[in-house]
């Protein structure tokens, strides 16, 4: 018995020792405001958009059926798939970022780019940054403010954007409200119309490919799209594709994405040693009119509950697929649950790197799971974030929501759900449950007890996997965010207790 234990082992060593004996060419594609019912192999029945090219990676690797973002809005997801770290350990506790400002990635931190880049790697960006970047004047290094300008001026040089961040190349635009600005490294370099970005974004990432694919040194290309999010403008091209209107129209455009990357990595010979990702950053927006898409028989969550901003799983379980001919099956599935902030541990177990010091502190590696094996984890569970700020905590079937509603935009809000006397939180069996319809937080106090504990153990630790000691950027951050305990806190370091007063002597005595 011990020999087949010990043959076992040494079989699953062999497997992942195979994926490390090469740095292969990384591709990180992730839409923006994609809903995991909007691919149409996810979500067969209720999937009226047509995404051949998401379809065929699907099919061609693996699809992880239980991937989630680190939060479900833009900002707080993309700074946990650059630093394998929750955002909500850092100065933004909800919402996201608006540009104009100091990048929210502290220059001390390393970055999965960065990272890569000391590896060999040549790194490149294509697509949206939003985790704010400063624009100053290229004569007086002055920074420009968005109360003087609308949209940068061309010319504004940028002091602390990809390139300051382990990128090597930049072509793209910080977030929607200014996607007219185009840059490129670390300039704004003309102001173009915003329904030209997505075909920009399309040439841009194959050309990188073109230009890097074929020469020993591997490549990085990380391509955050700013589509189907707002402004909901498909190119002319592809207008009226979709029997669902302009979201549909721009779902199909932005699936073509997937497809010109995976010609130009066929076209250069590099497709065999290309790893492949395909994912969100979030839900589906309710900009996207999802009640007139659902009228049309297209659900955008497919049988999850939520959307974009909201703690359920329609928020921030999005579509996730992976791709390596020769080292993934082909059409294999998984149900392993993950998060984007995983990206930056797998990456180094990929290529047999130890990650740096200092970084990584909610990055757990999912490379087992690519060859059928169970993922080794020291991180207990996964949290979740809504873009109120609201918690939720995942463990197995189990998922705990600090909310009483939403904790986002969909209906009930946590006023409307207080007065129709909701209680302070949610529990789920995702198992029996998964569209998280019957509450049981009543009924299993001992379950909410276990996980309430856990979340505040990950939140106060500064990390929640195994690790060096860590800190969050914040002393404190607020646990609960409604209900009987709102205002209740995390303390980074708990504040001393005051000393009794001596008691007042009596006057009467």
């Amino acid at each position: 018995m011990k020999r087949i234990f010990v043959l076992s082992i040494l079989a699953v060593l062999g497997s992942l020792t195979g994926f490390a004996a090469e740095k292969p060419n990384i591709v990180y594609i992730i839409c923006d405001d994609l809903g995991y019912g909007d691919i149409q192999c996810l979500n067969p029945e209720n999937g009226k958009i047509a995404t051949p090219g998401a379809d065929q990676l699907a099919a061609e690797g693996m699809i992880f059926t239980d991937a989630h973002s680190g939060s479900s809005v833009c900002t707080p997801t993309r700074y946990g798939i650059m630093t394998g770290r929750y955002s909500w350990r850092t100065r933004l506790q909800k919402g996201v970022v608006t540009g104009f400002a100091p990048c929210l990635i502290d220059k001390e931190r390393p970055t999965v780019a960065g990272f890569l880049k000391d590896q060999g790697y040549a790194t490149g960006i294509v697509g949206k940054w939003h985790l704010d970047f400063q624009y100053l004047d290229p004569k007086t290094d002055k920074a420009y403010t968005s109360k003087d300008h609308k949209t940068p001026p061309v010319g504004a040089k940028i002091p602390d954007g990809p390139l300051h961040r382990g990128f090597e190349y930049y072509h793209g635009f910080h977030h929607a409200r200014n996607m007219d600005a185009v840059i490129e490294n670390d300039r704004v370099i003309e102001h173009d119309d915003e329904i030209n970005m997505l075909p920009r974004l399309t040439k841009k990432s194959v050309e990188f490919i073109e230009n890097h694919a074929g020469k020993e040194q591997p490549f990085f290309l990380y391509v955050p799209l700013g589509s189907p999010h707002t402004p909901i403008v498909p190119s002319k091209d592809w207008q009226g594709k979709s029997p669902l209107g302009p979201y549909g129209d721009f779902v199909m455009e932005t699936d073509n994405v997937v497809g010109e990357i995976s010609k130009a990595l066929e076209k250069a010979g590099v497709t065999d040693n290309t790893l492949v990702i395909f994912t969100s950053d979030n839900g589906c927006s309710k900009a996207a009119k999802i009640g007139d898409l659902a009228k049309k028989g297209h659900t955008v969550s497919a049988h999850l509950r939520g959307s974009k901003a909201d703690l359920w799983d329609g928020g921030h379980r999005i579509p996730f697929f992976v791709r390596w001919p020769g080292k993934i099956e082909a059409g294999s599935i998984s149900d392993q649950l993950i998060c984007l902030t995983d990206l930056f541990s797998t990456t180094g177990q990929i290529i047999g790197a130890t990650v740096p010091e200092g970084t990584c502190e909610d990055s757990v590696s999912f490379l087992p799971a690519l060859s059928g094996d169970t993922i080794d984890s020291t991180r207990a569970g996964v949290i979740h974030h809504s873009i109120s700020g609201h918690f939720a905590y995942r463990q197995g079937k189990w998922k705990l929501l600090i909310a009483r509603g939403s904790g986002g935009w969909s209906s009930p809000g946590e006023k409307e759900a207080a007065k129709k006397g909701a209680p302070v939180a949610q529990l789920y069996n995702l198992e029996a449950d998964p569209s998280e319809t019957t509450n049981l937080v009543d009924k299993e106090p001992e379950v909410m007890a276990q996980l309430l504990a856990l979340l505040k153990k990950d939140v106060f630790a500064g990390r929640s996997t195994k690790g060096a000691e860590a800190k969050n950027d914040v002393e404190e951050i607020v646990l609960w965010k409604s209900g009987e305990t709102k205002g209740e806190v995390i303390q980074e370091k708990p504040k001393a207790k005051k000393k009794p007063k001596g008691k007042k002597k009596d006057k009467a005595a």
